[in-house]
């Protein structure tokens, strides 16, 4: 198990490669601090919902997209010692013109309720962000290693599941306005790696034919029309970039 720290952030179309250079230049100083992998990924197909979705998780622009992220800090003591110590210095080594809109990022910090697979060189990420109600938690991680098992075998690499149950207020938005999270719930975020978007492709195809997957219409113990997701291509991954 691990800890993750998840971000989803409004960055405009435009702007790719000043944000990949942006979050490179970022990568010594985490890492400096035990960081053990940053992962950043660039929207590819993130579709409108009707209730909520992740251009509204974030109050989007016209022109903007959705970067979903995440850095993996190992365990929470190494986060919180990192967070302590990297505040000011953050300050200092962070160029103040950021190639998008920081009071619209939106972050918090996860715990790991499971995770399959060997991992590997990934190019293409399913992310979500989901409310839960709290007393579904074990229902929930339940369903999550029923899918976790399906997708690895069909090709994914990799599958992260996390839970937070409590996240800080945002000025402008949060994880919790993000999926119109109400009181007694919880909100979960995960990840699925895939080696590219075809193997996904053809993953997805296979997972609708196996019949470990619920039958549409089956109860979740989550509301999956306040559920955000995407489809995302990896634009920088540390464990990468160093072999």
């Amino acid at each position: 198990m691990t800890f993750i720290q998840g971000f989803l952030v409004p960055v405009p179309e435009g702007s790719r490669d000043a944000y990949r250079e942006m979050a490179a230049s970022a990568v010594p100083m985490f890492e400096r601090h035990g960081m053990v992998r940053m992962v950043e990924c660039w929207s590819d197909d993130v579709p409108h919902g009707e209730t909520t979705d992740m251009y509204r998780g974030v109050n989007a622009e016209e022109g903007e997209i959705v970067v979903f992220s995440w850095v993996d800090w190992g365990s929470k003591e190494v986060w919180q010692k990192a967070h302590k110590a990297f505040s000011e210095e953050m300050e200092m080594e962070m160029s103040a013109e950021m190639p998008f809109d920081g009071k619209r990022m939106v972050f918090a910090e996860f715990d790991t309720i499971g995770e399959a697979g060997e991992g590997g060189r990934s190019g293409y990420v399913q992310g979500y962000v989901a409310p839960v109600p709290k007393t579904n938690k074990n229902a929930f991680a339940e369903m999550c290693a029923g899918m976790r098992e399906v997708m690895v075998d069909h090709g994914a690499l990799r599958a992260v599941d996390s839970w937070a149950d409590s996240i800080a207020d945002g000025k402008v938005t949060d994880f919790k306005r993000a999926v119109k999270a109400e009181k007694d719930e919880a909100v979960a975020f995960g990840f699925v790696e895939w080696p590219s978007k075809a193997a996904y492709d053809k993953g997805m195809a296979k997972m609708r034919e196996d019949s470990r997957m619920p039958p549409p219409g089956s109860d979740m113990p989550l509301d999956g029309k306040r559920l955000i997701y995407g489809g995302f291509e990896v634009l920088l991954d540390t464990a990468q970039e160093q072999g």
